[in-house]
């Protein structure tokens, strides 16, 4: 039995001595962070729980953490006000609406949008944006879905509505070494369906669309890719989708620069709270690009049954965001996005960018020193060993004397006994889990060849040893130097320890 004894470091005045004596190092040589000491006040006003429970949080691209002062803040306008269902006109309907709206124009100064050129959809997650967008968009024999091998699961599952309706679908390969897409490559592909898409445009009635999809930040390696890419494509005739529900939490997403066609993100993964409201930021051209493959209650401004078999189909539906957020809007949970925005403005996003960036070019050169006695490394990391062109995200496996794999979710259960909170597994992200732990695609098809003659127990037997995964640390708004420096310290308690020493 592993107990939390076994696995915290004790704090002795060696200890601490060894810690100060770090930290002074690391300040030192990442000067930038002491501009970033607010941080450290928001920390102990607002985020005191951490410290008092002695928790290191360190998985802050699965969720960021809500500050007190947003639940008073929120609970405070609750409490003064009364608001009701903004389908309708009376007082409190009118109020909630304003609310709505007055969020809404705050994310579009926040991500320095032009209303003029940018709406906002909100839905319930980030997932449920780019749903938006799959079903919607003008897919069609002819037409093209392109996207990286790095890409989240809810945007892989895109490619189910492209094959759909006729549009091919393409993957845009990683390079092994560094997990990034050589831009020659993506030129060639960007390329390939240009002649296509302009003898479609030619053609009078075919709304054929290309659509090339790639996120700003890798949920799994923290790899930036380059928002160049944005022009690029729309010059070769794509619209593009731009997943940035890892990147927005600690970089800043300036829409007056970058003009994505799409842009899909969840705010809990900004501040914390309220979880279950997300958004699709969306350019108005492309917006009038996308037509529902149905209609509900709050999306439509008529409907009628007695005329539905008529041409128009019996439903108007509402121009703009309206005819695309279904039912009823968490008229009570949005004005907390506007609360949680203004909490990071506070600060200051780059702010935050900075302090992520300097922890976490500290924490890849001290992981990639830790060594076995023999010479072996302790931790491989998957992705850029340094900061440039990459985020607060690191994932990475531990390996034995012996060079044998311990299994993440090993990993992560000695992490929780010693007060640590990593993820394990693919993180959503099945491509450059792929390509970082070199499955071949015969391997993978192999797995999937008879699936649907298999009961699930049985496929989950096929696919044992095909479902590896990384250990995922990523870091965050109030992240700290202790908290990098006690997991350097737990990740070295991997060392010179056999793999069937460690217990399940």
């Amino acid at each position: 039995m592993i107990t939390a004894h076994e696995l915290t470091p004790a704090v002795t005045p060696a200890g601490q001595a060894a810690m100060a004596a770090a930290l002074a190092d690391f300040e030192r040589r990442y000067p930038a962070y002491a501009r970033t000491a607010v941080l450290d006040d928001m920390r102990a006003r607002d985020y005191s729980r951490l410290d008092a429970t002695g928790h290191v949080y360190l998985d802050y691209t699965g969720g960021g953490l809500y500050a007190d002062s947003q639940l008073a803040r929120h609970r405070d306008l609750l409490a003064r006000a009364v608001f009701g269902n903004p389908h309708s006109q009376n007082v409190p309907s009118r109020e909630a609406t304003a609310r709505v709206e007055a969020t809404r124009a705050q994310i579009l100064e926040f991500f320095r949008a032009s209303p003029e050129e940018y709406e906002v959809i909100f839905t319930p997650n980030a997932t449920g944006a780019l749903r938006l967008v799959g079903e919607s968009y003008p897919f069609g024999p002819g037409g093209r879905y392109l996207l990286t091998f790095d890409n989240h699961n809810s945007v892989n599952g895109i490619r189910q509505f492209a094959r759909a309706k006729g549009a091919s679908v393409s993957y845009v390969p990683l390079a092994p070494a560094d997990l990034r897409v050589s831009e020659e490559t993506l030129a060639r592909h960007l390329a390939a369906a240009a002649p296509v898409r302009r003898r479609l445009a030619r053609r009078s009635g075919l709304a054929t669309g290309n659509l090339f999809a790639f996120p700003a930040q890798s949920n799994f390696s923290g790899v930036q890719h380059p928002l160049a890419w944005i022009a690029w494509a729309q010059a070769a005739g794509y619209d593009v989708l731009l997943d940035a529900a890892a990147f927005v939490p600690t970089n800043r997403l300036d829409l007056s620069r970058w003009h994505p066609d799409y842009v899909s993100l969840s705010f809990y993964k900004i501040f914390g709270y309220p979880t279950g409201i997300g958004a699709l930021l969306v350019r108005r051209p492309a917006l009038a690009r996308l037509r529902r493959p149905w209609y509900a209650g709050g999306t439509i401004t008529f409907s009628s049954v007695r005329a539905e078999a008529t041409p128009g189909g019996g439903f108007y539906l509402t121009p703009g965001p309206a005819g695309f957020e279904d039912g009823t809007v968490n008229y009570l949970g949005i004005p907390a996005v506007g609360i949680g925005l203004d909490h990071i403005s506070s600060v200051g996003v780059e702010t935050v960018h900075t302090r992520v960036t300097c922890l976490t070019g500290w924490l890849l050169e001290a992981l990639g020193a830790l060594r076995h006695s023999n010479g072996a490394p302790v931790v491989r990391i998957y992705g850029p060993a340094g900061t440039g062109r990459r985020g607060a995200t690191i994932a990475m496996n531990f390996f034995d004397p012996s060079g044998v794999l311990i299994d993440s979710v090993r990993v992560e259960r000695r992490a929780n006994i010693a007060g640590i909170s990593l993820r394990s597994g693919c993180h959503c992200n099945p491509g450059v889990r792929e390509v970082a732990l070199g499955f071949s695609a015969k391997e993978m098809a192999a797995a999937f060849k008879d699936k649907d003659r298999l009961r699930y127990e049985e496929f989950l037997q096929v696919i044992d040893g095909k479902t590896t995964g990384a250990a995922r640390a990523s870091l965050g708004l109030v992240t700290t130097f202790a908290d990098v420096y006690r997991f350097w310290q737990f990740a070295g308690g991997f060392r010179d320890v056999p793999s069937d020493a460690l217990g399940a």
